[in-house]
């Protein structure tokens, strides 16, 4: 048995802590066999555990502390720390673990609102469990989260060869927001909503680049985010934005226009990362037996 998540990109410019989108890169686990404790083949180093407390099996075991260990094999093209979801896909990717060996016929809602418990915001792991993308809102008991179709365009990320932890992100953030500009950036989140809806993607991009909630406040610690907004000023792409709480940087393309933005941001010498082409993962968390 194979249990795959994807990667997600939060936020989307304007839609912070509620919308989010799946990615085409995976944390796979394998599932070999029955064995005395838990063991977890891994790449990752020593700082990710390799027993009970691997973030996976940790996870599946918050939900069913039945279930009798397995050696699992934990393959990912998801990088940590950066941005693009790799806590949620683990998280994910653990209670399918548990929903799969402990026959617990969890459906997708109710694997949502686990998910987002865990996590404590729906943003990343929203589109890991259905895919696609996701607008969602959790008021600490329930999360409603609702699909939609995302225009078929490129996601063309930044991502830069160091880490920024979440909390660290979080606590740039202010307390309290002006009543005007609160106003201001829901509408924005909400016209966005609507432009993806309409598949309007000239609407999409210029809602992306209006966050009044993050962006602005994160800057200090992700100065790739400008440097990126001025490097492609005289390229066309539909727009650039935060992914989640950062440090990749992510542009979004037509089909058209991703050779040219990849090749300028890879022209630009104080952008010394990977630059990675993705797409949309439509599915969401699956299981294959």
């Amino acid at each position: 048995m194979k249990i795959i998540a994807p990667a997600t990109s939060a936020n989307l410019g304007p839609g912070f802590d509620s919308l989010g989108i799946a990615l085409n890169s995976y944390l796979v686990v394998e599932v070999l066999e029955p064995l005395e404790n838990w063991l977890v083949d891994h790449e990752f180093g020593s700082n990710v555990a390799n027993d009970r407390n691997n973030l996976v099996v940790r996870t599946a075991l918050s939900i069913n502390p039945e279930l009798s260990p397995r050696h699992l094999k934990v393959t990912s093209t998801i990088p940590l720390a950066r941005g693009l979801g790799s806590s949620s896909s683990a998280i994910v990717a653990g209670l399918l673990l548990a929903n799969e060996l402990g026959q617990m016929n969890l459906d997708q809602t109710m694997l949502l609102q686990l998910a987002t418990r865990l996590e404590g915001h729906p943003d990343n792991v929203a589109p890991a469990v259905l895919g696609d993308f996701v607008a969602a809102t959790y008021d600490e008991d329930w999360c409603d989260a609702l699909q939609l179709p995302y225009p078929k365009l490129s996601f063309i990320a930044y991502i830069p060869n160091v880490e920024l932890r979440t909390k660290e992100s979080r606590e740039a953030l202010p307390e309290k927001f002006a009543y005007r500009k609160a106003v201001h950036g829901a509408s924005v989140g909400n016209v966005y909503v609507a432009a993806v809806a309409k598949q309007d993607i000239d609407v999409i991009g210029r809602m992306m680049v209006k966050d009044e909630f993050h962006e602005g406040y994160r800057r200090k610690l992700v100065p790739d985010l400008d440097r990126i907004r001025t490097v492609l000023q005289h390229t066309a792409h539909v727009g650039t934005y935060l992914s989640g709480a950062g440090p990749t940087v992510m542009t979004v393309a037509t089909q058209a226009q991703t050779a040219a933005v990849v090749a300028a941001l890879k022209a630009e010498p104080q952008l010394d990362g990977e630059v990675r082409v993705m797409s949309i993962d439509r599915l969401g968390g699956r299981v294959i037996n």
